[in-house]
């Protein structure tokens, strides 16, 4: 009984701390990125970051870009970007590094 929830709680751990994700693949290829206009940006600080392609189960919907700040000095945004895999298209989250 102990062992099952030592396991059941590792997992829970892991799942809630984001190091399990479970990978949607699409079999349809992405459309590519639609050209946006930017506007001004809000204020100083601010980075573009870019809209993308995203996947709502039945087709791709556009998530427009948008001005952000950083959460910390000196990261850059990595844009989300679709990956070819073996059994078709996997979505790799944009993130700041």
């Amino acid at each position: 009984m102990f062992r099952k929830l030592l396991i059941g709680s590792t997992f829970g751990f892991f799942l809630t701390a984001g190091m399990v994700r479970a990978e949607v693949v699409v079999r349809v290829r992405p459309p590519r990125p639609l050209v946006e206009r930017r506007v001004a940006a809000p204020g100083r600080g601010f980075i573009w970051v870019p809209g993308y392609h995203r996947w709502d189960g039945r087709a791709y919907v556009w998530v427009p870009g948008a001005w952000m700040r950083p959460p910390r000095a000196g990261v850059v945004w990595v844009r989300p970007r679709w990956v070819h895999r073996r059994h078709g298209w996997v979505f790799i989250e944009g993130r700041w590094r």
